[in-house]
């Protein structure tokens, strides 16, 4: 297997959960093959859900190893094992887990032909800790203490503690120091307009619209053959699929129920990943209602998770009980939560919730009631939204659904519930951490549920600065066994992404997969690998 061929493009964590805007209402009613998008020959066009608020890596675009302009020291392959990137080899480690040493590769250059060196591995990384630098992501590097260049070639990262997944986090995209550091790095030109070392090169941004990318001839892993790559960006997800039913798009990410239209149609694929992809509902601290342990717990049990993996998701998933799948080795058994209306309405009963005379429970003149928000446009989110506030209904809990982009929900999520969306292939610290940390509660997307658990917090970090995989399997047993006792979000399933492609390529594959899909993650994730068939 070649250097390109194992080469990974995975989802952007935190910097593609911004909503990008809908397609008219025309398009929706009456779409038209736009010619400047659709694919044909060496090209190809794909649409996608969700674009991205930054194209730096600085801010945190390419941060799991996955964009298709930049590279970073190591990457994933075909099933997600490390392997070198912009590295000649995976990385020297001491005896002690707290010094990791890179050998770099040697003639790479970024897209604007200036070579690429330590220094520029240095920068990145420095700047992401910089406290100046508004990266949501920068405690996923919490472990780091110093980085530095010994020549042009070797790069030493020393740490604060030996960090079990640290050679995993060297997947992170690196940027030039050369036009970087000479703008400002939170609002300068490069977050719109960078320059990589990866095997495609930026060639539009129109935000709301699409991307669009040619090959890099001078990529070190050698020149795609597929030489114009297009991302339409269409949220609404039956747009999408008319929009590839009608010939505009060349492959597209769809629900499940959308994409089981296209099984009869020989000219084009299905593709079905496996994800750590979770959909959850938020419980926030701070609302009366959302805030009480016992409606935590009683909506845990009332919520009928299997009923949405066969009716929501037509089998493709699995119930989800907490951030880690049931088939990981890091899940901890003994933490599902079976269906059981009955338990739910015994734990409000004991609590003092008390069905008032419409049927909804009320404690103390509160009444068990709250908003719960979803992404316009996102069927599946939708659908799991409705099906909680039915199964929450019949325990006695009112629940209204409400749709809005992310502009409208980020400002209300320290009191309103979300249908929101997360995990991480790989580590549990890596999804964890941030979604349950108490310190990062109210810091962007991070811990929306403001989750606020002593014990949690405590576990967390004894998981996160041990090398010995006993006692860190030990603290992710306990940060489950706490969910259960005090949930904060109610998970609800873990889902496959499904696409749907032209069967006009050779080499298409899917990965184990993040939360966040479309943008990189996909049949997609290796586009410099595809071949046009003969």
């Amino acid at each position: 297997m070649t250097a390109r061929s194992i080469r990974a493009i995975r989802g952007t964590a935190v910097a593609t959960l911004a909503g990008a805007l809908a397609l008219t209402a025309a398009a929706c009613s009456n779409p038209v093959p736009d010619a400047k998008l659709h694919g044909a020959g060496d090209s190809a066009v794909v649409g996608i859900a969700y674009e991205p608020e930054t194209l730096s890596p600085l801010l945190g675009y390419g941060k799991d190893g996955n964009s298709k302009i930049f590279d970073g020291l190591l990457a994933f392959d075909g099933d997600m094992k490390l392997t070198p990137a912009l590295a000649a080899a995976l990385p020297e480690v001491s005896a002690d887990g707290l010094t990791y040493t890179y050998k770099l590769r040697k003639g790479v250059t970024f897209s604007d032909g200036k070579p690429f060196g330590a220094k520029d591995v240095v920068f990145t990384y420095r700047t992401i800790l910089d406290a100046k630098t508004n990266n949501p992501s920068k405690t996923e590097l919490d472990a780091l203490k110093d980085v530095k260049a010994v020549g042009d070639d070797t790069v030493v990262f020393t740490l604060k503690y030996p960090y079990a997944p640290f050679a995993q986090r060297t997947v992170l995209a690196i940027a030039p120091e050369h036009i970087a550091a000479q703008q400002d790095v939170n609002s300068g030109p490069f977050t719109t307009k960078p320059i990589g070392t990866g095997p495609y090169i930026l060639t539009g941004w129109s935000k709301g619209e699409k991307l669009s990318f040619k090959a890099n001839p001078h990529y070190w892993g050698g020149a795609p053959k597929v030489k114009k790559f297009t991302m339409a960006i269409i949220k609404d997800d039956d747009v999408r699929a008319t929009r590839l039913r009608s010939g505009d798009l060349d492959g597209a990410i769809l629900p499940p129920n959308l994409a089981k239209g296209f099984k009869s149609d020989g000219g084009k694929k299905t593709y079905e990943a496996t994800t750590y992809d979770y959909r959850t509902v938020t419980l926030p601290t701070h609302n009366k209602v959302t805030g009480d342990t016992a409606i935590r717990r009683a909506l845990d049990v009332a919520v009928d998770r299997q009923a949405m993996v066969d009716k929501i998701l037509e089998g493709a998933g699995k119930p989800a009980y907490g951030p880690v799948p049931t088939d990981s080795e890091w899940f901890t058994k003994g933490t599902e939560r079976p269906h059981d209306l009955g338990r739910a309405k015994k734990i409000l009963d004991e609590a003092g919730w008390k069905p008032g005379p419409d049927g909804i429970r009320v404690k103390d003149g509160v009444r068990a009631a709250f908003p719960l928000w979803y992404l316009s446009g996102d069927k599946l989110r939708q659908d799991h939204a409705l099906a909680y506030a039915s199964d929450a209904k019949k325990a006695g809990i009112d629940i209204t659904t409400q749709a809005g982009t992310w502009e409208v929900i980020q400002p209300r999520m320290k009191q309103d519930a979300v249908l929101a969306g997360g995990g991480s292939p790989g580590d549990p610290d890596f999804d964890q951490y941030l979604l349950l940390k108490s310190s990062l509660g109210g810091d962007g997307f991070n811990n929306m549920a403001w989750y606020d658990n002593p014990v949690v917090d405590k576990a967390l970090g004894d998981g996160r600065k041990t090398n010995d995989k006993a006692a860190r399997k030990a603290a992710y047993d306990t940060v489950q066994r706490e969910l259960v006792k005090n949930p904060g979000y109610t998970f609800l399933t873990h889902i496959d992404h499904v696409y749907v492609l032209n069967t006009f390529w050779d080499g298409l594959s899917t990965q184990v997969e993040p939360h966040d899909h479309g943008l990189a993650a996909g049949p997609w994730w290796n586009v410099e690998d595809w071949t046009p068939k003969k």
